[in-house]
């Protein structure tokens, strides 16, 4: 494990955002879970509440020498909304709104040069308002929320396709 680094994005609901980085070579693991609060080992049901302070995140394993951090944001920043800043999608509240944790200065670096280089691409009209915090603890959820795409596939479908999210990727992506 020690070749391998971790990025922790929040990006709304974190089953949405595990299986975008779970199928890239280099990616070793994607855990679901909750960090940038003041609860220590929060439970799913005090982040939804609000009041923890966390956010619902994923963090992810990869192997820089086969898929660099850099390559990471540009798949992060295609998972989101990053001018909305009250959610994501049809999940709303201060736990499901997108930013990017940093670990240390290259990572602060690199965040910050690829949501400039976004804010200057014309893509959104509304300024991109996705923070880059420091890195904090991060807890990961509940097993039942591990791996949730392959684990309730029907149930993954349908929550994602309530949410928008495809709909916003494709028009602003593809």
């Amino acid at each position: 494990m020690s070749q391998y680094k971790k990025a922790i994005f929040a990006g709304g609901c974190f089953w949405c955002m595990v299986k975008p980085f779970d199928q890239w070579d280099g990616v070793q693991q994607v855990i679901s879970g909750y960090t940038g609060g003041h609860v220590e080992n929060p439970t799913y049901e005090q982040v939804k509440a609000g009041d923890t302070g966390h956010y619902e995140a994923v963090e992810i394993s990869y192997n820089p020498e086969v898929i660099s951090y850099s390559e990471i944001l540009e798949l992060y920043w295609r998972q989101i909304d990053p001018t909305d800043d009250g959610g994501q999608f049809q999940d709303r509240g201060d736990s499901y709104r997108a930013a990017i944790f940093y670990s240390d200065e290259e990572q602060q670096k690199e965040a910050a040069l690829s949501k400039e280089e976004l804010a200057q691409s014309g893509r959104f009209k509304k300024p991109i308002v996705t923070e880059i915090l420091p890195a904090a603890t991060f807890y990961p959820a509940e097993e039942y929320h591990q791996d949730f795409y392959k684990k309730n596939e029907q149930e993954y479908k349908e929550d994602r396709a309530k949410s928008g999210r495809d709909e916003f990727i494709e028009k602003t992506w593809d």
